[in-house]
């Protein structure tokens, strides 16, 4: 992994917190093979991170974020996060702005799927991949990308993975995601908690959002797609991998959590 304090022509100053010298309100990071670390870090520019290919994991405050392939994240400034990914290739676009409007849409972060205008936005603006000189046409450009994002937000919030703070809780989530390809009951894993069905259930539900039977569900679909992408499988083989009995079981939660049914997508190539 590249040292994280020269990524996106960010410089570490102290304790995680990059800054870059560069005047220019917004300029762009684009890299066909992204490799990772386990660095946290912040910077005063807000971000937009497009997948082109693969999948990354965005670990923010209390959850994880996934963003597939074809979808963006827009992480706010100063926002401390680290970035995470098991696929063997990530193609990433990075666009990072100095100044956003002030409206409640640019204060939160958001993960949604790129609508085809904003996909061809953003591709477009590969023109000026790591041009650290102004360029009024850039500028212009960056800026029309940017007061129109909330109108092509179309949210996932299934996509946010949530930790619970309890640790009972945490080794109940830790266990899911090691045996993902398993069913286990409530009861068994009340057990691991030392709760009563009852009890994880509800305490569950109080610090994540979500019941264990969803977060379950989520574990699988997320692991479905880390295996979609690594062109390995087939869907049949995939759904039996991740713990499901028919194809059709798997494709029916599949587009639950993801609004779209799975699919194995050509790789990219140029």
């Amino acid at each position: 992994m590249q040292n994280a304090n020269s990524k996106c022509n960010l410089i570490e100053q102290e304790n995680g917190f990059l800054n870059d010298s560069i005047e220019k309100e917004a300029y762009i990071w684009y890299e066909e093979n992204w490799l990772h670390d386990d660095h946290e870090h912040q910077h005063q520019r807000a971000q937009l991170t497009f997948v082109q290919e693969g999948y990354q994991y965005f670990h923010i405050n209390d959850k994880i974020y996934l963003v597939p392939q074809n979808h963006v994240i827009w992480v706010p400034s100063s926002q401390k996060h680290k970035i995470t990914s098991e696929a063997e290739t990530v193609k990433l676009m990075v666009s990072l702005f100095k100044n956003v409007p002030k409206d409640d849409f640019y204060s939160t972060t958001h993960v949604f799927p790129v609508p085809s205008v904003l996909k061809e936005m953003i591709l477009y603006a590969t023109k000026w991949n790591k041009e650290t000189e102004k360029n009024i046409e850039q500028e212009a450009f960056m800026n029309a990308l940017l007061i129109s994002l909330p109108n092509f937000c179309n949210e996932n919030v299934a996509l946010q993975i949530p930790l619970p703070s309890d640790k009972r809780l945490l080794e109940v989530c830790h266990f899911i995601n090691l045996n993902f390809h398993q069913n286990e009951s409530i009861e068994e894993l009340a057990e691991i908690a030392n709760l009563s069905t009852r009890s994880l259930q509800r305490i569950f539900k109080k610090e994540t959002g979500i019941s264990v039977k969803k977060y379950v569900q989520l574990i699988k679909i997320l692991k479905s797609i880390e295996l979609i992408d690594s062109h390995q499988f087939t869907l049949s083989e995939i759904a039996y991998q991740v713990g499901y009995k028919s194809l059709s079981a798997f494709t029916s939660s599949y587009q639950a959590i993801m609004n779209a049914k799975p699919r194995i997508s050509k790789k990219i190539s140029f």
